[in-house]
């Protein structure tokens, strides 16, 4: 007789697929970590019947596993093509909507409120927002799978989840960052059909041997090569399908992109993006910002102008410290310029990714995109326009109809005001760095402070900085720009241009004293201080931007005043060299040039 055994687990999917492999990944629950396997042999007796055995089109596949001690598991189906998750579905005109309304959901409020998130994996994981949690029944938002994407990785990481959870294909292009007077240039482009290999690994340092005539005999064994690197496709697949997606964003997406990938020129086919043209109709949700100096934004709504407020377009962010925050479309938020040696700014869209006859994955040139019907919407019209056109014509698209120039005045006080409350949770970061006792960070050389990594690229604000800065210049002469285009605003009766700049003015001054806000100082204690407070303290911004200072520097906090009586730390001496050396691009309100 055979002795009997108890079965803790037998489970049947019945599942219908074209002619798809699947590989179990599980867990023993009393194992360790390392335990974790990617074949079925290695299992506690775990045994596997697929039926049919070789599956077709359209029929029913039959799995049942059979395990004698608890397990925890995950059934994934592996394209015979090797593709990173399977393809049921193709971009066009309706799942591209299905995109910009799945966007607009994500990241919906009342314009009121402050939206901002500790890292992109909070928004994914509210049920509330996110339409598609767990949409894949495998508990794929469940598992704290941890998604902290700076600004370049934004929009990547929301078109790979969308992708990933809708069966739709996906890729990214290796780009430079530009220099030397070019912009980004692209070389190869990798998806899920043709996995970017993983780098190589670092050459072990060969032994120096001083006298090989003597101790020849004593020298241990020669290091041996590394063994070739697991492909990053076996690597995924052990880890499954829904931790494998995570780790392909963390491993491939997030070390393949970077700001220089959305700065191709506008004309550019090799490339993830491509520019449309300023309307309301392709200017929606999922409509990704390419500003040229480094800054990426994501499209998240567009609010139609109605009798008592302009319109307005609100994006979505990222941060390098992982924070993502929704702001308004405005001058101080995305910057324009014309500049070849910066790229192609601008607003763009993903390229869509289509099968070609041998069901291989490509992108559809800019000629195809504008002669497609689910698309058309390939423009270089924001080629051909100058600074002051650009910010224009988007006057013109978010309000239509001319404004109230007292309201819109307000809306862009309002708009400064989200912008350093936004730099007071930068800051407040940067605050904690000091706390956590980890030192000085290391100031890099040059334009490099714009972009770099590390604790400084996380906790230092020069790019935030010099933003801030145009904002502020933005607000202040407000008053100026509707003198110089009168006719874009609803003048009151009676009042000349003259008149109407006064009382814009007079607003100006009382809106920016009313408005406060609150940072903490190095010893934890709040201080309060007005917009106001932060426009005379623009010169004093110029030089605001170095983690290593204490937070009172980095507001501006005159010397010897009470407010920067808790200051106890300061930048380096040659760090500070550095800055006084750097002022002269935040003065002039420029980014230096990539070396």
């Amino acid at each position: 007789m055979f002795q009997a055994r108890r079965f803790a687990a037998a489970v049947t999917a019945w599942l219908l697929i074209a002619g798809a492999c699947f590989v179990f990944l599980f867990s023993v629950v009393d194992a360790q970590a390392e335990g974790q396997v990617g074949s079925c042999e290695d299992a506690a007796e775990l045994a596997v019947l697929p039926s049919p055995l070789v599956p077709w089109k359209g029929a029913p596949l039959r799995v049942i596993f059979a395990v004698e001690k608890p397990l925890e598991g995950e059934l994934s189906l592996v394209g015979p093509d090797g593709t990173l998750w399977p393809l049921r579905n193709t971009w066009n005109r309706e799942t591209e909507n299905l995109y910009s309304a799945w966007i607009e959901k994500l990241f919906d409020a009342p314009l009121d409120a402050t939206l901002s998130w500790k890292a992109l994996h909070e928004v994914l994981r509210d049920r509330s927002r996110n339409v598609l949690f767990n949409h894949l029944g495998l508990r794929e938002d469940s598992m704290g799978m941890m998604i902290r994407p700076d600004c370049a990785d934004l929009p990547y990481f929301l078109r790979a989840y969308f992708a990933f959870k809708m069966g739709l294909p996906f890729g990214y292009t290796k780009c430079t960052r530009g220099g030397g007077g070019e912009g980004p240039k692209c070389h190869g482009w990798w998806n899920i059909q043709n996995l970017e290999p993983p780098p190589a690994p670092e050459p072990l340092p060969e032994q120096q041997i001083a006298s090989p005539t003597v101790v020849e005999m004593f020298r241990p064994p020669a290091p041996q090569p590394a063994a070739a690197p697991i492909s990053r496709l076996a690597s995924l697949k052990r880890l499954g399908l829904a931790a494998g997606f995570g780790e392909y964003l963390r491993s491939a997406v997030a070390d393949g992109v970077h700001s220089g990938t959305g700065r191709t020129a506008l004309n550019d086919d090799n490339s993830d993006y491509y520019p449309v043209a300023l309307k309301e109709e392709t200017l929606r949700p999922g409509t990704v910002y390419i500003d040229p100096y480094g800054h990426v934004l994501v499209l998240a709504k567009r609010v139609a102008q109605s009798d008592d407020a302009a319109g307005l377009f609100l994006a979505v962010d990222a941060q390098p410290d992982g924070t993502v925050a929704r702001k308004r479309f405005w001058r101080g938020n995305f910057l324009f310029a014309q500049d070849p040696a910066l790229g192609g700014p601008g607003f763009k869209r993903f390229r869509p990714i289509v099968r070609d006859k041998n069901g291989g994955l490509r992108r559809l040139t800019n000629a195809e995109i504008a002669k497609d019907p689910q698309y058309g919407d390939f423009s270089l019209d924001q080629a051909r326009l100058s600074v002051e056109d650009f910010y224009d014509r988007m006057d013109d698209v978010m309000s239509p109809a001319p404004l109230d120039p007292l309201r819109a005045i307000k809306e862009a006080i309002a708009a400064l005001e989200e912008q350093v409350k936004a730099r007071v949770t930068s800051v407040e970061n940067g605050r904690k760095f000091q706390t956590s006792g980890r030192g000085d960070a290391a100031m890099p050389d040059g334009p490099a402070i714009f972009e770099t990594t590390g604790a400084w690229e996380d906790f230092a604000t020069p790019a935030r900085d010099l933003r801030l800065l145009i904002a502020i210049d933005v607000v202040r002469t407000f008053p100026d720009r509707v003198t110089r285009r009168p006719e874009r605003y609803a003048m009151p009766r009676g009042k000349t241009v003259a008149d109407v700049k006064a009382d814009l003015e007079s607003v100006l001054a009382s809106e920016l004293s009313a408005r406060k806000f609150s940072y903490a100082r190095s010893d934890g204690s709040a201080w309060t201080l007005a917009l106001k407070d932060v426009l005379d303290r623009a010169a004093d911004l110029e030089m605001a931007y170095n983690l290593n200072d204490c937070v009172e520097l980095r507001w501006g906090a005159p010397d010897q005043s009470a407010e920067a009586s808790t200051c106890k730390r300061h930048a380096p001496s040659a760090q500070r060299a550095k800055m006084t050396e750097y002022r002269a691009w935040f003065r002039e309100r420029r980014r230096p040039p990539r070396a």
